[in-house]
């Protein structure tokens, strides 16, 4: 057996083994606590300025619920992405391969991960934060012509970052009960997602010729780009009584949340620089996303 193969049966028994029904397994009737941050606080994009500071208990609560309906919003439209990516990979593999089946299954997984996050989203009474035209257009590219390392990249990237807060959000009890739960389903659940990601891009990589690595590091710097401008929608700072203009200037110069941008890749830049995969002038990309 191959070590594609083998990887891919192991992922599918860890899937029978731990695999979450949101819609059950998640207590969407118990009350919100109106006190209980749903991020913690020096994560919030705001921490550290003056507008921060101008803020009630309650409002800087209120910010969080809505940077989290802005990164589920997110996570819908990643996850969206990644679903038709796989199933155009699908579409050419050999259905009786192990690694084909764990494409579907990991397909499985994000449907019900979207419907996790949409009901989030809905429970918290919080709207949908869509992508920006641009990046609608950029997602519509991807999942319509990504194939080899980007394709693999760009899904790591997606997961590798969200699964830093979740991580963080799934251990911290004085948050808000709900966040913890769904971010428990999600880093489980994710961690087979990004094991079969990384394993594949590392054999993509090995396979592919200097011009293919060339445009795939253009793509993944703009699509890291986009993950990192995406997680917060400048509509998030209405709820709280802040110019959705002035909240985003004041976030994107603050440098609490700067750090808690390039602590959230840590992990996915150091395998991305180990493979060659931030080099050049894509690297600027990077930087302007405050990852790097």
């Amino acid at each position: 057996m191959s070590t594609r193969e083998a990887t891919a049966s192991r992922l599918l028994d860890l899937s029978l083994q731990r695999q979450y029904e949101p819609q059950v397994d998640i207590d969407w009737e118990a009350p919100l606590d109106p006190d209980r941050f749903w991020i913690p606080p020096t994560r919030s994009s705001l921490y550290g300025t003056s507008l921060w500071d101008g803020l009630t208990h309650r409002q800087r609560v209120e910010l969080t619920k809505h940077e989290v309906a802005s990164a589920a919003s997110a996570g819908l439209w990643f996850e969206t992405i990644l679903m038709q990516m796989l199933i155009r990979f699908y579409y050419d593999a050999d259905p009786t391969s192990q690694h084909a089946q764990y494409a579907l299954t990991e397909v499985a997984d994000e449907c019900r991960h979207s419907i996790m996050f949409g009901r989030l989203i809905s429970t918290a009474g919080c709207p949908v934060y869509p992508p920006s035209r641009a990046d609608h257009f950029l997602g519509r590219f991807l999942k319509t012509t990504a194939r080899g390392p980007h394709m693999y990249a760009a899904i790591l990237i997606a997961e590798e970052i969200l699964d830093s807060f979740q991580r963080e959000i799934m251990a911290d009890e004085t948050l808000q009960p709900l966040i913890r739960m769904v971010s428990r389903i999600h880093v489980i659940e994710e961690a087979r997602h990004i094991r079969f990601a990384r394993e594949e891009l590392d054999r993509q990589v090995a396979s592919a010729n200097p011009i293919a690595l060339a445009y795939s590091r253009l793509v993944i710097a703009r699509a890291a780009y986009a993950v990192a401008t995406r997680l917060v929608h400048p509509s998030v700072y209405r709820a709280v009584g802040i110019d959705p203009n002035l909240g985003r200037s004041a976030a994107r110069a603050n440098p609490h949340f700067q750090a808690t941008l390039r602590w959230s890749a840590t992990r996915v830049t150091a395998t991305l620089t180990d493979l060659g995969l931030i080099a050049g002038p894509a690297r600027l990309l990077w930087t302007r996303a405050h990852l790097l």
